[in-house]
């Protein structure tokens, strides 16, 4: 693969505290030196969205944000976190490019018994992204049927350009879920799950997913692909997320890489 030829987007990336992952200038350089040269920082907590606008701060040219809160706050005031995120894109400063919301969503896998409560703050943070414009990153795991409900009275209610809708983000799902986003307008963002050895079913998805809503992320710092399983997740592993796409798609890394590359702009804009 040639790298130098590679102009990648990490779609996904939630940057730890730096006395986690340590120096955030090293993964920084290293995702650069294989050709990922932008990145969307993803929020889901408070203390996600404070580090993921503190990275963009330092990197305004190759790292935007998302803001959001995701399923793990279900059962606190959604209205009061709607307005809390509100605030807090509000704050952003003008360097730094706001290109959603989220991550955002459902997960019945690892919280059953918080369905109820995840679907309402969910659905507070579409309108919420209604109202700005902005796509959505989201989460769905186990929650097939309430995903799409809350994400076809979105799209009747969306006023923004039909393919800017948003992203169902490190998609583990079947052919007829992948099918039912993209009739919707969803893109479809694939990670380093691909690439395990367990994954057979998921990657027998990936050739059936249209060219132009593809996209590739790390989820970084989970998930790291074959051959970094084991280890923490960083934005220059992104190459093999690509590879392992390129292979069942049967077609070329710079090709999968460009096509999703212009997904990520047009979903998310320049930055």
């Amino acid at each position: 693969m040639n790298e130098d030829m590679l102009r990648l987007v990490d779609t996904h990336v939630h940057f730890e505290p730096e006395a986690q992952s340590g120096p955030w200038e090293g993964m920084v350089a290293r995702a650069r030196n294989v050709g990922v040269t932008k990145m969307v920082a993803v929020g889901g907590s408070d203390a996600m969205n404070g580090d993921a606008c503190l990275a963009a701060r330092r990197w305004p040219h190759t790292v935007a944000v998302a803001l959001g809160f995701d399923r793990s706050n279900a059962g606190n005031d959604a209205d009061g976190l709607v307005a809390k995120l509100r605030e807090a894109i509000a704050a952003v400063p003008e360097a730094v490019k706001v290109v959603a919301i989220g991550e955002i969503g459902l997960d019945f896998h690892h919280a059953p018994s918080t369905a109820g409560a995840q679907a309402v703050l969910m659905d507070a943070q579409l309108a919420l992204a209604r109202e700005m414009g902005l796509p959505v990153i989201v989460h769905t795991r186990e929650a097939d049927q309430e995903t799409l409900r809350l994400l076809r009275e979105h799209r009747k209610q969306w006023k923004g350009a039909p393919d800017r809708i948003g992203v169902a983000h490190s998609f583990t799902g079947s052919e007829r879920m992948a099918n039912a986003l993209m009739v919707l307008g969803f893109c479809i963002g694939f990670s380093g799950i691909v690439t395990f050895k367990n994954a057979e079913a998921l990657r027998k998805v990936v050739p059936a997913v249209a060219a132009d809503r593809l996209l590739l992320e790390t989820d970084t710092p989970y998930l790291a692909p074959v051959p970094m399983r084991g280890r923490r997740n960083e934005p220059a592993h992104l190459r093999h997320v690509l590879a392992a796409v390129a292979e069942v798609r049967g077609t070329s890394p710079l090709a999968v890489g460009d096509a999703s590359t212009a997904n990520a702009i047009r979903l998310f804009g320049e930055w």
